[in-house]
């Protein structure tokens, strides 16, 4: 099969349901995420709106994506470091690859970079302000 680039909401649909299905077997990142997510075909629509949104610049999306990882980090005991956003990182960019090649595949991959750091950042600072 010859990758193309991300092009609609049906290749992020893709690639978010892709992805997600690493992330749930991961020994590491499925605990998480198992624990917290109880309607996946719920969570796998409402985070493909977030990356449809934010590589098409469209404005659907609605939430708070940095409060809902606060809130997972207080509930696991303030717990996740910056390994768990290298390996949720690493998956992504190695289900982009597998999926996909060009510049929305690309921006896709900076996007989750700047998130993770964003959420990292911001979660570590909420650990001081309690």
């Amino acid at each position: 099969m010859e990758k193309k680039d991300i092009q609609n909401r049906e290749d992020v649909f893709l690639l978010v349901s892709e992805f997600y299905k690493k992330v749930r077997t991961d020994s590491v990142l499925g605990p998480f995420f198992n624990t917290v997510i109880s309607d996946w075909d719920e969570h796998i629509q409402r985070l493909t709106t977030f990356w449809e949104s934010s590589l098409f610049l469209k404005t659907r999306y609605t939430g708070n994506p940095l409060q809902a990882h606060i809130k997972v980090d207080k509930d696991n005991n303030n717990s996740i470091t910056e390994l768990h956003f290298g390996l949720w990182l690493n998956l992504w960019y190695q289900t982009i690859d597998e999926l996909f090649v060009g510049d929305y595949a690309e921006n896709a991959k900076r996007r989750a970079r700047k998130m993770g750091t964003f959420l990292y950042l911001n979660i570590f600072q909420s650990r001081n302000q309690n």
